[in-house]
């Protein structure tokens, strides 16, 4: 089995922190060398403490699942000999209060633009069936539900 990994680095700088007036700005630093500005959503908390140019979580998650279809999607049109030039996802995921009361990310509508080849374009039918067979080999559509476990290291400066 694979293993994906990110680090996630935040400090706290010159903030106080017990005031609740601290930066919520991050990195992310993945296997291959890519870092990412990330931060809370400034919908979350506001600004200034929010840094509005960087990936939220819930960004994140949203273009993980666009990004995972896509693949599948350019996988299976590739393999049924349909050639793709562009796909664009104009994804969007919504807030909204759970059965418990909980804010979840409650629904992702992918609503990909796909540009075919007009010698290898399928019908609209097809289209659609495609776009099917992606959903049900994501990877990520069929982990929303992933069992997420802590395993927390304390350290402790200044004793």
């Amino acid at each position: 089995m694979a293993e994906h990994t990110a680090t996630l680095t935040w400090t706290r700088g010159n903030d106080d922190f017990l005031d609740k007036r601290y930066s919520r700005a991050h990195i992310w630093h993945f296997d291959g060398g890519a870092t990412v500005a990330a931060s809370s959503s400034p919908h979350v908390v506001p600004l200034p403490y929010s840094d509005a140019a960087a990936v939220d979580p819930e960004e994140a998650y949203v273009a993980a699942l666009s990004s995972c279809h896509m693949l599948w999607f350019l996988d299976i049109a590739c393999r049924a000999g349909l050639r793709v030039n562009r796909y664009t996802d104009a994804a969007v995921g919504t807030m909204a209060k759970d059965t418990s009361g909980r804010l979840v990310v409650s629904h992702v509508q992918l609503r990909p633009t796909t540009v075919f080849d007009a010698a290898h374009a399928p019908s609209e039918a097809a289209l659609a069936e495609l776009h099917h067979q992606a959903h049900e080999a994501c990877f990520l559509a069929n982990s929303v539900k992933t069992q997420i476990d802590c395993a927390p290291v304390l350290e402790v400066e200044g004793s």
